[in-house]
């Protein structure tokens, strides 16, 4: 454990930001997965709509890499899209 009072503070927003992006992370892979799902169902608009959306907001905050987010959404479309 650090003795440096700046370092225990680091320590415990560093923790807070890890569960955070965490969370976010888990929901991304859900909604995609949920997506994938419901391919060739009545909901699958709107699950994909829910998908990308999250994708984005992970991507602007900077949980995601933007490349890494254009990667999710081209290979959720591209399954939504074979599907028909």
């Amino acid at each position: 454990m650090a003795n440096i009072k700046s370092q225990k503070k680091r320590n415990i927003t560093n923790a807070k930001r890890h569960e955070r992006n965490k969370a976010v992370k888990a929901e991304v892979k859900t909604r995609t997965k949920v997506a994938t799902e419901t391919i060739g169902t009545d909901d699958n608009d709107e699950a994909v709509r829910l998908a990308v959306k999250r994708i984005d907001s992970a991507a602007s905050k900077g949980i995601l890499h933007k490349n890494a987010a254009a990667r999710k959404k081209s290979r959720l479309m591209k399954k939504v899209n074979a599907a028909g």
